[in-house]
């Protein structure tokens, strides 16, 4: 019997080879696996989706072999539900089949105006393509780490004093901040943060609370602290028996005054959360120029974004100083699908929209999307795509749909990218407290998807027998706690990792 399984996957980097090796070794904590056909499998999974609970939603569930193409279940797998974060393995799947999994974003940095000496005279200009990676996701949690590595590269050159503005060019993308269909009130929290061409820090800031027992006081800081950026302090502090820790973080629309408001324990630990911030661009561009000034780079000028530069910028008159290159696709689409990170995902339709369609708008990407789609043998018309993310609740797509998604790039050489991308059962990401102690942890792997009145889970499976599966459970429209739609999905997962084939000999 099958006790593990190695797939070999050769990544296609830029101009540099490496080899990929998946292998697993189920963890067995039961005594015995489930012996059963392929009826008595369907009737254990019949029975767990018969929960009371659920009398009133809406269940799409589909299992296939990918060893044998087989059908192990299917519920009403050709009808269209709201997926959730599950359109993130659309978002994901087209972007390393169609950018390649070894894609890097180019973030060109040039001097618009002579350099006489150690000066620059004139401005200093940021051209974006949508990098999401300024922040300290892969810098050991340093979110000043590429802006600094700028200012150092740009003392390299001799340059110490900036006599123009620091411009942040965006024009590759477009200024539609929020995805299609997404609830107004999302607009302040950190899964709902504006996408750009360029960006800083998920475009958040990074709150911490405490309590300050000699001050008896609550005690808000932020990160970064830069000018435009006010935030109001309205938490009230209480006592650990007569209340408890309760935030709630609101950015005024149309400006980055944000107010932090609630209760606050006094026995709670440090608590950190995050809010949006109004104009990407503009924000990180406030952001580089005081990292400049704080590496010893005076700056006579502003921070601007082009919309309000007032003049087109000719490349063709400007000087190329250097480049920053971002960490290879592969790595960003992980950011994407183990942590179901909406701003990574936005950045990426978009981008698609830019390096297949001339532009880098949600629509342009998904046309691109769906004209792969087509090529892979998916319907295009009959998908419903309005972001990258799944935040939108106009978003529709079928269980089949994503089994045949999932089966496809399980054929392909990019399946270790996607598949390596995906939260691990038990060990990481948006999985890491669900099916511990089963035999599915650390074999499922698999995405999530919540929203309200939806909860999906779709991804990969492996039998007793170490069969490989592709499974999609989908429920819509339920009105109780969305852990009782996780119990469920969980527990086939786990039926499915002890289940083993009935000989019917």
């Amino acid at each position: 019997m099958i006790r593990s399984l190695t797939i070999a996957v050769l990544f296609i980097f830029t101009e540099t080879y490496a080899q990929d090796t998946i292998k697993y070794t189920p963890k067995d904590t039961t005594a015995e696996y489930d012996y059963l056909t392929i009826s008595e499998l369907q009737q254990k999974i019949d029975n767990i989706l018969s929960d009371s609970n659920f009398i009133n939603a809406n269940w799409g569930v589909v299992i296939r072999s990918l060893q044998t193409g087989e059908y192990l279940y299917n519920k009403d797998e050709s009808k269209l539900f709201v997926p959730a974060s599950n359109l993130k393995l659309f978002t994901t799947a087209a972007g390393l089949s169609l950018l390649g999994s070894g894609y890097r974003y180019t973030t060109n940095i040039y001097s618009y105006g002579d350099i006489n000496y150690s000066t620059l005279e004139g401005d200093l200009i940021i051209q974006g393509t949508g990098d999401p990676t300024f922040s300290g996701r892969f810098y050991n949690g340093d979110i000043f780490k590429v802006f600094d590595d700028w200012a150092d590269s740009l003392i390299n050159l001799g340059i110490t004093k900036i006599q123009g503005n620091i411009i942040g060019d965006d024009d590759l993308f477009d200024d539609q901040g929020l995805g299609e269909g997404w609830s107004w009130d999302y607009e302040t929290y950190w899964y709902a943060a504006q996408s750009s061409a360029i960006s800083f820090n998920d475009n958040c800031i990074d709150i911490s609370i405490c309590y300050d027992s000699k001050l008896d006081s609550i005690i808000i800081k932020y990160s970064p602290v830069v000018k435009g950026i006010i935030v109001i302090n309205d938490v009230v502090p209480v006592s650990p028996g007569s209340g408890s820790t309760d935030i709630d973080i609101y950015r005024e629309r149309g400006t980055n005054i944000i107010t932090v408001s609630g209760t606050f324990s006094k026995g709670s630990d440090t608590l950190k959360t995050y809010a949006t911030v109004l104009n990407p661009t503009l924000y990180a561009m406030i952001v580089l120029k005081d990292r400049l000034e704080k590496k010893g780079i005076k700056v006579s000028g502003y921070a601007i974004d082009i919309d309000d530069y007032g003049r087109n910028i000719d490349y063709t008159k400007v000087q190329y100083l250097f480049s920053y290159f971002s960490p290879y696709l592969f790595e960003i689409v992980k950011v994407i699908n183990k942590g179901s990170q909406n701003f990574f995902a936005e950045q990426l339709l978009k981008t698609i929209g830019h390096e297949k369609k001339g532009f880098g708008s949600a629509e342009n990407g998904i046309i691109a999307c769906k004209e792969w789609f087509s090529e892979i043998g998916l319907n295009p018309d009959h998908i419903i795509m309005t972001d990258g993310s799944g935040l939108s609740h106009l978003n529709r797509v079928t269980p089949q749909q994503i089994i045949l998604l999932l089966r496809h790039m399980y054929s392909t050489k990019i399946f270790g990218a996607f598949f390596n991308s995906l939260p691990i059962a038990g060990v990481d990401g948006t999985l890491l407290r669900r099916m511990k102690n089963t035999k599915a942890e650390n074999s499922v792997r698999a995405k999530t998807g919540f929203i309200s009145f939806a909860r999906s889970l779709s991804g990969y499976a492996f039998t007793g027998d170490g069969e490989p599966l592709a499974f999609s459970f989908i429920v819509n429209n339920f009105n109780v706690p969305v852990k009782l739609a996780e119990n469920l999905q969980d527990s086939i997962c786990v039926l499915l990792s002890n289940f083993k084939r009935k000989s019917t000999e």
